[in-house]
């Protein structure tokens, strides 16, 4: 099993950045390929950006590859998620999510095994 919390959320301006945490408990973390994920109010819970065990492969969503960063250190059991150029849309409860597999093809919620409390992120117009 592997514990997951998240840090780093707060409020910011459009245009800002921030840099999400995904701590994580347990010897085993770097067999587990974590996933963000956010939710916004009155929405699902979406895909951001994932990263695979050794952190050499990422993948995101189209609309944030070009602002979002996703990192690893297994080392300090934590996996970050840099965002920049912030838009009052990225309004949502960040996630981390952890799944034994070796890679996701469509990086879907339910085939995340483990999930953090989530961390909010408030960008303001």
């Amino acid at each position: 099993q592997v514990q997951l919390v998240e840090s780093g959320g707060g409020l910011v301006q459009a245009g800002g950045s921030l840099r999400l945490s995904c701590a994580a408990s347990g010897r085993t973390f770097s067999t587990y390929i974590i996933g963000w994920f956010r939710q916004a109010p009155g929405k699902e819970r979406d895909f951001v950006a994932g990263i695979s065990r050794a952190g050499v492969r990422t993948y995101y969503t189209d609309s944030e590859k070009d602002r979002f960063a996703i990192s690893r250190d297994n080392a300090k059991n934590t996996v970050y998620l840099q965002m920049n150029s912030l838009k009052p849309e990225d309004t949502a409860v960040y996630y981390c999510a952890a799944s034994g597999s070796s890679w996701s093809r469509q990086w879907l919620s339910d085939e995340f095994d483990y999930w953090g409390q989530g961390t909010q992120v408030t960008v303001s117009s």
